[in-house]
């Protein structure tokens, strides 16, 4: 049995004209389709758009305190080069590079007073002095590296006061070695173990070979110690000039001061 108020299958559906008047269209509350959500204005369908998003303010922060720290190392290589240039060009002055010469030449006329000591052994001079001509060379070659030509090494790399007071007193007893060997008096060592003037005259007289051996070491001598002598004066002169020599009388007579004390 159909219910009271059920509709009548029977009955034609009223048709609705879409081109008829907007006032008979039925009421869009009686259509069982819910109304679509407005669509909001601004909505931006362009996938291709630059989208801004803003950088962490700690990130920056941490970027450009890196990038300080990037140009203040730079700053420091720049001074450390232009520092280190400037000390070989004052070591260039004040003759560095010759005192290294003069080390080779010392190792030059040690071991040429090896060769002629050698020769006048064999002509008849005896074995000791040839035994004092190799202890010359064994010690005063390492000898005259640690005590007088590293520490001017170092003294021009560190501006130090006291190594410069070290090469000095150690220079000025190479300077009188070599001063000594030139004239080879026959008072401390035994006279013909150095290649000096005395003791080629010496033995010129007796065999012309030794001889003119002996006079070459003289030669050699001489030579070394002119040079020696125009380096401390170079090395002296920077060392004034860069004011050296105030700090170290200062720090000398602080250590006066501290073991009177």
């Amino acid at each position: 049995m159909a219910r009271r108020y059920d509709p009548n299958p029977f009955e034609e559906e009223e048709e609705v004209n879409p081109f008829a008047n907007p006032g008979s269209i039925p009421s869009a509350t009686n259509s069982r389709l819910s109304p679509l959500p407005p669509e909001p204005v601004d909505f931006n369908y362009d996938r291709g758009a630059p989208i801004d998003i803003p950088l962490d303010t700690a990130t920056t922060k941490d970027l450009k305190k890196k990038e300080k720290e990037l140009q203040a190392k730079e700053a420091e290589l720049r001074k450390r080069e232009q520092e280190v240039k400037r000390r070989e060009e004052a070591a260039a002055r004040a003759g560095i590079y010759v005192a290294f010469t003069t080390f080779l030449g010392l190792v030059l006329c040690l071991l040429w007073n090896i060769i002629a000591t050698t020769t006048a052994w064999i002509k008849g001079e005896g074995v000791k002095i040839w035994f004092l001509a190799i202890i010359y060379f064994i010690a005063g070659v390492p000898g005259a590296y640690v005590l007088w030509y590293r520490p001017l090494y170092r003294a021009f790399r560190t501006e130090s006061a006291m190594r410069f007071g070290w090469f000095f007193m150690f220079y000025v007893i190479h300077i009188g070695f070599c001063i000594f060997a030139a004239v080879a008096p026959p008072i401390i060592f035994k006279g013909k173990s150095l290649t000096g003037i005395l003791p080629a005259v010496d033995v010129i007289s007796n065999n012309v070979l030794v001889g003119i051996f002996y006079f070459i070491g003289f030669g050699l001598f001489c030579l070394e110690s002119v040079i020696s002598i125009w380096v401390i004066q170079q090395v002296y002169m920077y060392f004034r000039g860069s004011g050296k020599a105030a700090e170290m009388k200062r720090e000398a007579a602080r250590g006066a001061l501290r073991a009177a004390v």
